[in-house]
């Protein structure tokens, strides 16, 4: 799924607290961010914003129904003579990742994308039946380029390098790269798996940096749930 766009030369930093913060762009005059619908909080009225497919129909689609994502994306362009602010968040609390890619590859959880350069290519891969078993999905978010990236964890960051082999559990697997591999297994025995509300992790295997969310969605659901039903 690939924007072909100009450049974005853009001044960003992140803002307010580390859990409830929000990113703040600077555009220069003719720059362009490729930000995730609905993330935009407040911006300069000069910037125009432009909607288009994520890529073309089928990737759209495929983003959409198979990778959690949106079948937009959202193109804001600095149409004025002068730099111009736009603001834009993420929807859960948590800390919010600025990172550069330098010709380099990496997967991101579904859903935790905000926003782009357009030098950054962005599609969906196949993530295979592992990811599936253990919540994750068939399909994952894939960047490729060079550039900047945004995305937000659910919670704070943890980055973890590994070599060989690395147990985590669903939901708190935030980006990893290529050279990482998925399976998955019992997180002990078969009753002390289920007993233990484990169940089945994820096993990473290879060697590179990994990062981690320290809060997860699904755990939130399973603890909000037994509360709203009874």
């Amino acid at each position: 799924m690939e924007n072909q766009v100009p450049r974005t030369n853009a001044n960003v930093n992140c803002i307010g607290s580390s859990s409830f913060g929000m990113v703040k762009a600077t555009i220069p005059p003719g720059g362009i961010l490729a930000v995730e619908p609905g993330a935009m909080a407040s911006q300069d009225v000069e910037i125009e914003c432009q909607t288009e497919m994520n890529g073309d129909f089928l990737s759209a689609l495929i983003a959409r129904f198979l990778g959690g994502e949106t079948f937009f994306i959202n193109t804001y362009r600095n149409r004025s003579s002068s730099e111009k602010t736009i603001y834009f968040s993420q929807p859960t609390p948590g800390q919010i990742v600025e990172r550069h890619l330098h010709n380099e590859t990496i997967f991101l959880e579904p859903g935790s994308f905000i926003a782009r350069s357009p030098s950054i290519r962005s599609e969906v891969k196949w993530a295979g039946f592992a990811s599936f078993l253990a919540g994750e999905g068939l399909f994952r978010l894939c960047f490729t380029g060079t550039g900047p990236l945004w995305y937000g964890a659910y919670g704070a960051v943890i980055e973890k390098e590994i070599v060989g082999d690395y147990l985590v559990d669903s939901g708190h697997l935030l980006a990893y790269p290529p050279s990482v591999h998925l399976s998955v297994k019992l997180a002990g025995g078969l009753f002390s798996s289920f007993l233990s509300k484990e169940g089945i992790v994820l096993k990473l295997s290879g060697s590179g940096k990994i990062q981690l969310q320290t809060r997860s969605v699904k755990g939130l659901a399973q603890w909000l749930n037994p509360r709203f039903w009874g």
